[in-house]
C-alpha cells in the first residue's frame, strides 16, 4: 500500500511521440491521439499547450504539462501564461540557445522562474542540446549561478540522453552522468529517452515482440537515476516520468525501427516497474 507521504509517479506521455500514429494510413486528430494516450494508461500528456488541448483534456481526464522553447525573455511570460491557461500547472522549457552565455542564461532562468512564480506555476529547464545546457559543463554552472544568485536550486528538467552523446559515453552511463544528486533530486519531469553515447535514441523493443538489446544495457541507468531521486526528501511530492520516443519526423527514429509511439507504451511499464524497484 502507498503511504501517503510517498511520491506520486505521474505517467506522461509527450504528443510528440504520436506524430507517426497512424491507424488506417492517415494521421491521427489530436482527439484520437489523446485517446489513444488515455487507452494506453498514461496520467497525461505534455506539449505546447492550448485552449483544444485543456477542452480535450478534461474530456479524457489527462493531467496537462506545458512546454515551450524560447531564446527570448520577452516571450516568456505570454508563453508561460497561455500553457497555464490550458491547464498546465508544470511547463517544461527549452531556454535560450547553445552559445548563449552562461552569465546571461543565469539571468534568463531567474527571470523565468520568477515569471513561473508570478503566475502560479514551476517551470523546468530543460537539459537539451541546442539550447543553454547543451553540455555538462555549462548545465552545471548555470545551476551553480542561479543557485549563487538566488540561494535555491534550479529546477531542470532532465534528459539525459543528449549530456551522453556529447560525452560519447559507453554503459553502465551513471558514473558521468549521475553526479549532482541535489540537482537530480530537485527536479519534477524527468524525460527518460533511452540512449547510448552515440545515439540519443535507441529503439525500446527488436522489431520481434522482445526487448532491444541497447535498452536491456540502459535501464540500469534509468533504475540508478530513479533510485537516486527517491532518495531525497520526496514526501508527498509529484514526479512527471516522460517516455520520451522521438518520431521518424525530425530524425529521433528510423522509418526502419519500430513505430515510436509503440515504443513509447512499452517504455511507460519498464519505466513504472523502475519506479517500483526504487521505492522498495
Amino acid at each position: 500500500m502507498t503511504s501517503p507521504l510517498s511520491p506520486i509517479p505521474r505517467h506522461v506521455a509527450n504528443l510528440w511521440s504520436l506524430v507517426d500514429y497512424k491507424p488506417g494510413g492517415a494521421e491521427s486528430t489530436l482527439e484520437q491521439k489523446l485517446e489513444a494516450v488515455k487507452a494506453a494508461g498514461f496520467d497525461g500528456f505534455t506539449t505546447n499547450a492550448g485552449k483544444e488541448h485543456a477542452r480535450l483534456a478534461a474530456q479524457f481526464d489527462l493531467l496537462v504539462v506545458g512546454f515551450f522553447s524560447t531564446s527570448k525573455v520577452d516571450e516568456m511570460e505570454d508563453l508561460l501564461r497561455s500553457n497555464r491557461d490550458a491547464g498546465a500547472k508544470s511547463i517544461n522549457v527549452q531556454l535560450a540557445d547553445h552559445d548563449t552565455p552562461v552569465e546571461e542564461s543565469v539571468r534568463a532562468a531567474i527571470r523565468l522562474n520568477e515569471l513561473a512564480d508570478k503566475l502560479g506555476v514551476t517551470a523546468s529547464v530543460e537539459v537539451h542540446r541546442d539550447t543553454c545546457t547543451e553540455t555538462p559543463e555549462k548545465t552545471y554552472a548555470i545551476a551553480e549561478g542561479y543557485r549563487r544568485e538566488t540561494g535555491k536550486l534550479l529546477t531542470l528538467t532532465w534528459d539525459f540522453s543528449h549530456l551522453s552523446v556529447v560525452k560519447h559515453l559507453a554503459p553502465p552511463y551513471w558514473e558521468r552522468l549521475l553526479v549532482d544528486p541535489q540537482l537530480v533530486q530537485q527536479a519534477e519531469q524527468f524525460h527518460f529517452r533511452p540512449f547510448n553515447g552515440h545515439h540519443c535514441q535507441v529503439p525500446v523493443t527488436d522489431g520481434k515482440g522482445g526487448l532491444s538489446l541497447e535498452i536491456t544495457q540502459w535501464i540500469p541507468f534509468l533504475e540508478k537515476a530513479l533510485e537516486m531521486w527517491v532518495a531525497g526528501d520526496q514526501a508527498g511530492r509529484e514526479v512527471i516520468l516522460v517516455p520520451e520516443m522521438g518520431p521518424v519526423d525530425g530524425g529521433y527514429n528510423f522509418a526502419q525501427l519500430p513505430n515510436s509511439w509503440e515504443d513509447a507504451i512499452v517504455l511507460r511499464r519498464i519505466i513504472a516497474e523502475a519506479w517500483t524497484k526504487a521505492l522498495g
